[in-house]
């Protein structure tokens, strides 16, 4: 059983999906971003799905706001809001909020900084920079040149320290969150992966790519800049590229950005975790958290 497989047995009747694919989000994509047909989104209905053109931009900023209006809409409708989805840069945003980004560079300061660092005074900047920011210089070597230089650079700008604009782990406050990660052993994962890329070739992947060339998209495109059509641009360019070939580099770097969003989700305060299967364990979890709301 699969993520989608579990969530309509879970909330069919009950609750609607606000999706949190970042591909899924686009028009037109629907095999290589496995999109849900038309008949499961009839059984369970799905929010933020098929809402830009292939050619406009999505962010995380945009999911939060419209994520935030769905959950609202569903709610006000007595159902279950339900956040479900693999970008997980997308998930960790909504709980946690944007982080405020540090300054942009300035080039004065900037400049005087590696002036000071070429010139032999890399261990003085060291030494500055543990004593106004101890965290951020506990994660780098005292060698590491560029990121001394930039911690120091916003210190000087801001006045405050690099590691203050990390993100932390305090929740939005305006939810009460059921955090719930599925897991699967890496040779079970990675079986699934070369299962679902054989499907999508055999549904017609190459079919869909040909109509969007067509209809006018370009490899510029954002919608198109994802896993399952990107790869397709690449075998244009590189030119000796078989559709095995073509296959074989999805399925690469479909295991690579798994491995990628796990670590992203494990760093995620409060998370669950569950293997699919268990769908006992998993009903029961969410049972036990929505009694107490």
């Amino acid at each position: 059983m699969g993520k989608t497989d579990l969530v309509l047995e879970l909330f069919r009747g009950r609750g609607e999906i606000v999706n949190v694919d970042s591909v899924q989000v686009y028009r037109k994509l629907d095999i290589g971003s496995a999109k849900p047909d038309s008949s499961f989104l009839e059984e369970l209905p799905h929010h933020l799905i098929d809402i830009r053109d292939i050619s406009e931009k999505f962010n995380a900023a945009d999911f939060i706001r419209l994520a935030d209006e769905a959950i609202v809409d569903i709610h006000n409708r007595g159902l279950i809001p339900v956040l479900a989805g693999g970008t997980a840069f997308y998930f960790k945003n909504f709980c946690l909020g944007l982080k405020e980004g540090p300054p942009p560079s300035d080039p004065a300061v900037r400049g005087e900084l590696e002036g000071l660092a070429v010139a032999g005074g890399l261990g003085e900047l060291w030494e500055e920079l543990k004593h106004v920011d101890p965290s951020y210089a506990a994660k780098i070597h005292p060698n590491d040149q560029l990121r001394i230089v930039r911690a120091m650079e916003v210190f000087r700008i801001s006045g405050r320290p690099l590691s203050s604009f990390e993100q932390g782990e305090v929740f939005r406050d305006c939810y009460d969150y059921c955090l719930i990660g599925l897991t699967r052993d890496r040779e079970e994962l990675y079986r699934r992966i070369d299962l679902r890329v054989d499907i999508m070739m055999k549904e017609g992947l190459v079919d869909e790519i040909k109509g969007l060339l067509a209809a006018g998209a370009t490899e510029d495109d954002p919608g198109l800049n994802a896993i399952g059509y990107k790869e397709f641009f690449e075998m244009g360019r590189r030119g000796c590229m078989t559709m095995a070939d073509t296959a074989d580099r999805i399925r690469r770097n479909s295991r690579r950005y798994a491995k990628r969003q796990m670590t992203f989700f494990q760093s995620l305060p409060g998370v669950s975790w569950f293997h699919p299967e268990k769908k006992e364990e998993i009903s029961s979890h969410i049972e036990n958290f929505l009694s107490k709301q």
